[in-house]
């Protein structure tokens, strides 16, 4: 914690977290952010390593009194910024779930971009271990062009000294003058086995800023730890998956008979590490959200009512699917 000390931005001293209304996405891209209070922009909703044509993968933008945050850097996060009319300069705070590539691939274009337009303050980049061994092999990724660019001119200071990597825990992992940022792990990982068990670790945020608490969940099973987290918060962003849809697709289409015992099995494990629509609205209704923002998701165009209506089963509040550049 001494670390993280030296990196938070004028403490808020005794500050209390206020009830907030949650408000109704607005679903406009592009929309310049208000300055004043808090607001999420889903950069992109898409789950997954395989690239999509129309979707970029799990980015999300909080702004608190003008003052930007970003959690997870999937591909295309830096092009989502642009399209948003967000200075990719003012991204000085960033948070990493976990380390898989759809969470993480987009790390390397938006530091770089940021380098490229002369940012010269510090970018501080936290999450689980090993975040600061990935933000040192970022910078030695785009070493050669900072050398070039430099040698160019109008370029001078050296990329190692602009980017920082944070290895954090659980519990308080950041507070400045506009929120206060608490880590828990989940389950995403608790399946591993062998060399690998306890050896990775995937993280959920709860985001509290004076008028709203925006909590994210990363990409998880169902999780005590993470329902604890998100108690009374005004926006709950999840994974989404239809583990029913997925099931009644591969009978559709014989791949779930063909599988043999160890593949059946080895699906049916899946489904415990990523939440279902079920779990979600279980959870939010356990911790007593105002708001489920459904994200992360490979959904078909007409999925989005029946996986709404699935989390309803369980929820009474207001459930909303995200997509790319929609505002919260």
């Amino acid at each position: 914690m001494k670390l993280l000390r030296r990196h938070f931005l004028h403490l808020a001293a005794g500050a209390v977290v206020l009830p907030a209304v949650s408000r109704i996405a607005r679903g406009q891209a592009g929309l310049p952010q208000s300055r004043i209070g808090t607001r999420l922009m889903t950069l992109g909703t898409g789950a997954g390593p395989v690239p999509a044509p129309h979707q970029a993968k799990s980015s999300n933008l909080v702004t608190v009194n003008g003052t930007r945050y970003l959690v997870d850097a999937g591909d295309g996060a830096a092009r989502r910024l642009a399209k948003a009319r967000v200075d990719v300069r003012d991204v000085a705070t960033i948070f990493i779930t976990h380390h898989h590539d759809d969470h993480t691939a987009g790390l390397g274009p938006l530091m770089s971009a940021a380098w490229d337009q002369n940012s010269t303050r510090p970018i501080n980049v936290y999450g689980p271990p090993p975040t600061e061994a990935l933000v040192k092999a970022i910078v030695q990724v785009f070493k050669i062009n900072a050398e070039i660019r430099i040698a160019d001119g109008g370029v001078s200071v050296p990329i190692a000294q602009v980017f920082f990597g944070h290895d954090v825990g659980t519990g308080l992992v950041y507070q400045d003058a506009n929120i206060k940022v608490i880590a828990v792990e989940n389950t995403h990982y608790q399946f591993h086995s062998g060399v690998n068990v306890g050896k990775h670790k995937s993280y959920a945020y709860r985001f509290e800023a004076p008028d709203r608490v925006i909590v994210f969940t990363g990409d998880t099973g169902p999780s005590d730890a993470v329902t604890e987290l998100a108690k009374g918060a005004d926006l709950l962003v999840t994974p989404t998956s239809s583990f029913k849809e997925r099931m009644q697709l591969l009978i559709e289409t014989g791949r779930w008979q063909a599988m043999t015992p160890a593949q059946q099995e080895g699906i049916l494990t899946q489904a415990k590490r990523n939440i279902t629509l079920e779990d979600i609205g279980r959870m939010a209704a356990r911790a007593n959200v105002r708001t489920v923002v459904l994200s992360h998701s490979n959904l078909r165009a007409d999925s989005g009512p029946a996986w709404v209506a699935e989390v309803k089963q369980h929820f009474s509040g207001q459930v909303l699917v995200a997509k790319d550049l929609m505002e919260f």
